[in-house]
């Protein structure tokens, strides 16, 4: 494997910050490479013919080596205060364990009382690993999410935003800081009609991948043709900043990247711990990250 030094030299000079910063000790390296697909799926209200439509990606995409699927906000539902069921997930767990692929998917999701807007991740081999609930709301009707996270796709560390998360950046900079190098970002962002605020949208996300020297794998909705729903150009951004690949507007499809994670080294993120004066403060802030343990695999046991 790839050695990485100058990573858990970092890593190391902030260890006692989160459970994750001993990751730098492990004896598992971090994957050199991730094979990502960004998804600009158009969904409607028909919740299965989405969750089919889905699938299809994904398979079509696991066979193509393609490793984490990553699909728009509420891509289940589509971008209106409905509900998915909990079989939902559970038939999108399945896909991916049948089709050996991760996915980072968008859509409601419900924790007793509260509707959450939230993205569910699921591993290659069917786990749902996290559910993450978007925290800076734009939209009335969910609760916001309460944590922030880091967790493992394909051995590498991972974290995600939704939408109107991409305006705080410190919502990406404590899950790089706890380690994470690959950003997932969800949205379903304004239409074409605001065409003022296409170009600060790309501007932002691109803001988020090079202050943390991390890359951005985002997948948006594609605009109707009536110029509703959102504006597509979901997009793959490299740690300097750089727009790897871009979707069109209208057009639904897939761009797709393999990710070089020597280059997502956090350097710009970490020496936020290591200069200046509010190393502390950042210090108290990655305590606030929540760590996602790997789920157990007892096929690796030694027998």
């Amino acid at each position: 494997m790839m050695p990485l030094p100058f990573i858990r030299l970092m890593i190391l000079l902030v260890s006692t910050t989160t459970p994750m910063l001993h990751a730098g000790e492990s004896s598992a390296p971090m994957a050199e490479t991730l094979r990502v697909a960004a998804v600009q799926l158009r969904s409607t209200r028909g919740i299965d013919a989405n969750v089919d439509r889905m699938i299809q990606h994904m398979q079509h995409l696991s066979e193509e080596g393609v490793q984490v699927a990553v699909f728009p906000e509420c891509a289940v539902t589509g971008y209106f205060e409905d509900e998915a069921t909990e079989a939902t997930a559970e038939q999108l767990a399945s896909a991916c364990r049948t089709a050996g692929i991760a996915a980072i998917v968008g859509t409601p999701s419900r924790d007793g009382e509260a509707l959450y807007n939230s993205a569910v991740v699921i591993d290659s081999k069917g786990n749902v690993i996290e559910r993450y609930h978007k925290v800076q709301l734009a939209e009335p009707w969910p609760t916001p999410g309460d944590h922030l996270s880091v967790f493992s796709i394909e051995g590498v560390p991972c974290s995600i935003i939704i939408c109107h998360d991409e305006r705080y950046p410190e919502l990406v900079r404590l899950p790089v800081l706890a380690g994470a190098r690959v950003i997932f970002y969800l949205s379903h962002e304004s239409g074409i009609r605001q065409e003022r605020k296409i170009d600060p949208y790309r501007a932002q996300i691109q803001a988020r991948a090079v202050e943390n020297s991390v890359y951005v794998v985002h997948a948006n909705a594609p605009a109707n043709d009536d110029l509703s729903g959102s504006h597509g150009q979901s997009r793959i951004i490299d740690p300097i900043g750089t727009i790897l690949e871009e979707a069109s507007m209208f057009d639904e499809e897939s761009v797709r990247a393999t990710l070089d994670l020597s280059l997502a080294s956090a350097g710009n993120a970490l020496r936020s711990v290591t200069r200046g004066p509010l190393s502390e403060w950042w210090r108290e802030g990655i305590r606030q990250v929540r760590i996602i343990e790997a789920p157990h695999d007892s096929s690796t046991e030694d027998h």
